[in-house]
């Protein structure tokens, strides 16, 4: 389960990757309320932030994948690194000193969006050069464990520092503070055990290309359509788990905390187990596809809240597999030198969803209440996971008929 862990370089960089993990949702959960506060309690102006720091990935992303694949990954990471611990240090400092304002919220929030697009593509994509194709599956399991169990931990130490020191300020300093435990990583890596493939040259054209080339794979083709169709839907369950907590079963926010970390505890067990598979799984992904849209399903029609919360810890199990195992195939299948515009892709489906399902979910629990609400997203997921299948098979089919005209023509 932990073998990637005899890697020195990918010890340093998981290490690090957990202590900024951490600091990163106790400066989202920060963010949140220093919005709330300097706007008296908007939701309005909490939403501009969320769109404002995903806004850049979605129209940006797959040339973060290009860049991923001009430079050398490495350095690349290390300068967005310092770039997002400044600006978590600029943030710091205006709200302990009183200064802070909603647009300035507002620029950093983009700006981190900005640096986003490069950073996650490029960050994905370096696995392979500290562990090698044997172990990226396992090391890909690790990093989605490091950042579900940093979304237990982080917003809650955030919630105890924000009571205890009277504010969000050091919380922004903290988080700048973080990145010290990457970029010193990074920069303690054995150089000469990394797997550095030659940087791709500068060309026109370089983000269509990487569009036609998952296009023209089906086995790449696959896990971004199955990531895509989750995604739209795993955010707007995590929301309809407060409408459930809260309108169905008159719970109150701390049940909802705790319902987040069901959910999040299945996300944790889910990507431990696939740590333990040595290479992905099609036929894996494909059912922990359908295992998500029917959680949600039985999520919705269960009688009380400690069996909604029973219902939470599969959901969020095989919603992370289908991460990790599209992640895994993605990487092991595409060539080198188009890794990072894989990725690029990868993390633009995945940050797309969001917007598109959480408002026609949320919309559609407002009209006919939560459960219905969870029991469309999913009917919606596993629509969306035979989609996925059928359109990959038309794709495989047509690429088939056109490599071999003649046989086509006999079977027609």
């Amino acid at each position: 389960m932990f073998r990637s862990l005899r890697n020195h370089n990918y010890r340093l960089f998981l290490s690090g990757g957990v202590v900024s993990n951490v600091g990163t949702w106790m400066q989202r959960t920060a963010q949140d309320w220093l919005v709330l506060s300097l706007t008296g309690g908007s939701g309005t102006a909490l939403g501009i932030t969320v769109a404002l720091q995903f806004l850049p990935v979605m129209l940006f992303g797959m040339w973060g994948g290009v860049l991923a694949d001009r430079f050398p990954k490495r350095p690349l990471l290390m300068t967005a690194q310092s770039l997002m611990a400044a600006l978590a240090l600029a943030m710091g400092v205006l709200t302990v000193t009183g200064h802070a304002q909603v647009w300035h919220v507002y620029v950093m929030a983009f700006t981190l969006g900005l640096l986003a697009c490069v950073e996650v593509p490029t960050r994905q994509s370096f696995v392979v050069e500290m562990v090698g194709r044997d172990d990226l599956s396992n090391a890909i399991a690790l990093n989605s464990s490091s950042f579900n169990l940093a979304r237990v931990v982080g917003p809650a130490v955030a919630g105890l520092l924000i009571n205890w020191l009277g504010g969000t300020g050091p919380l922004f300093l903290v988080n700048a503070l973080t990145f010290a435990f990457t970029i010193g990583g990074m920069l303690l890596m054995r150089t000469a055990e990394l797997r550095t493939p030659e940087p791709v040259k500068r060309g026109k054209g370089q983000a269509r290309e990487g569009v036609r080339y998952v296009i023209g794979k089906p086995d790449l083709l696959l896990p971004v359509l199955m990531v895509g169709f989750v995604a739209v839907f795993a955010q707007s369950f995590t929301t309809s788990i407060a409408l459930m907590a809260t309108e169905v079963f008159d719970a109150g926010a701390s049940a909802f905390g705790i319902g987040s970390s069901a959910f999040a505890i299945g996300a944790v067990v889910g990507a431990l187990l696939a740590a333990r598979r040595v290479t992905p799984s099609r036929r894996t992904m494909v059912a922990a596809g359908i295992a998500f849209g029917a959680a949600q399903i039985v999520a919705a029609v269960t009688p009380a809240y400690w069996a909604f919360l029973i219902a939470l810890v599969p959901a969020g199990l095989a919603m992370i597999t289908v991460q990790t195992m599209a992640n895994s195939t993605l990487q092991l299948g595409a060539s080198s030198e188009m890794r990072g515009r894989v990725m690029g892709i990868y993390v633009l489906v995945f940050t797309a969803g969001a917007p598109i399902g959480a408002p026609l979910i949320g919309w559609i629990a407002e009209l006919a209440g939560p459960r219905v609400g969870i029991m469309v997203s999913g009917l919606l997921s596993l629509t969306g996971v035979v989609l996925a299948v059928l359109i990959t098979r038309l794709v495989a089919a047509r690429k088939a008929m056109a490599l071999n005209p003649a046989t086509a023509s006999i079977a027609v």
